[in-house]
């Protein structure tokens, strides 16, 4: 066994308050999680040599601190995962504690399995990456599909924001709404949903054409005259979302349209794509960073805050505290 390996299974003592260090995918979600939390935050040197690698420094000693790490794997998709890599790797020669990668999006999810011949399994790849690199415990926001938590050869975490977004559509929805899944893959996440809002569900049957091109087969579950609230965990492209839209509306929905999703991924001309008369309100967490224009873009776009909810998480894996008891709602387990 190498002496990394030794230093992942058996991590050296841990002393004083936590440490928390800002990838450059989420630093105003980590300045805000230290705001709330009362956590301080290690300054990171990220330079670049000529030909584009990165090198990264931490100014001050981690040495036998709690690090956690917050850092978002969204685009550009490649720069931050080997930023986070390199992170990880640089707290470990620098002998921290503990070393806890939380990353609210976690890129490379919908690679999940083998959908055809000869294809990668790019979820599991990533997750190896991140155990080799000296990560102890990973955390992640609303996977993509929760069997990814077994990729992982280390602890993993893997707590919801649903209660965050019910909240933010609770007082602007009727009483006789439905929440809808897009596809029979989200239905226990639509199911948990609705169990916020006591509200009936309904299912869309969907096929993929391609990466960027689906097409609903069916609507399974009464939606006529019913204000639908459409619930994903990523809004990447808007494809899905706005032939669920047009879906909805040919069943009888009313044109008043509900979105919540946790991750705002917003890819191409997503923005451009979901200013649909009939979507009064889309809703999403800061797992990524709103980009510059959006909002102004995208007029019925609200952003609800994880921050509280990652500090507390951070809180409680310092101190020895259950998840459990912060991550379920209403005796309702997280998906």
């Amino acid at each position: 066994m190498t002496a990394s390996r030794e230093r992942i299974d058996e991590p050296t003592y841990v002393s004083g308050p936590p440490c928390l260090i800002a990838g450059s995918a989420s630093r105003h979600l980590a300045q805000r999680i230290c705001e709330l939390g009362g956590f301080a935050q290690v300054d990171v040197e990220l330079t670049r040599f000529p030909d584009t690698e990165m090198h990264v420094r931490l100014v001050e000693s981690v040495r036998g601190h709690d690090a956690f790490i917050i850092q978002s794997t969204c685009a550009p998709v490649n720069e931050h995962l080997v930023e986070l890599l390199i992170l990880i790797d640089t707290l470990s020669r620098a002998s921290a504690g503990r070393i806890t990668a939380i990353i609210p999006y976690y890129g490379y999810a919908r690679q999940d399995r083998k959908s055809t011949g000869r294809e990668p399994i790019t979820a599991k790849l990533v997750a190896n990456l991140i155990s080799a690199a000296g990560a102890n415990r990973v955390l992640a926001i609303d996977l993509h599909s929760p069997a990814i938590q077994g990729f992982f050869d280390i602890g993993m975490d893997h707590p919801t924001a649903i209660p965050l977004l019910a909240n933010a559509i609770r007082n602007k929805i009727p009483p006789d709404s439905v929440i809808v899944s897009p596809d029979t893959g989200g239905v226990k996440r639509a199911d948990f949903f609705a169990s916020q809002l006591h509200l009936p569900i309904a299912i869309l049957h969907k096929r993929r054409a391609d990466g960027a091109n689906v097409e609903i087969a069916a609507v399974i579950g009464d939606v006529r005259d019913r204000t639908p609230i459409i619930v994903d965990d990523i809004i990447a492209t808007g494809g899905t979302l706005l032939e669920a839209v047009e879906t909805l509306l040919r069943a009888g929905a009313r044109p008043d349209v509900h979105v919540a999703a946790t991750h705002g991924v917003f890819a191409g001309n997503a923005a451009q794509r979901l200013t649909h008369p009939a979507i009064k309100q889309i809703v999403v967490t800061d797992s990524i960073e709103t980009p510059v224009g959006l909002r102004e873009a995208l007029p019925t776009l609200e952003v609800v805050s994880i921050a509280q909810l990652l500090g507390d998480a951070i809180y409680r894996l310092h101190n020895g505290l259950s998840l459990s008891a912060l991550f379920n709602v209403n005796g309702i387990p997280p998906i």
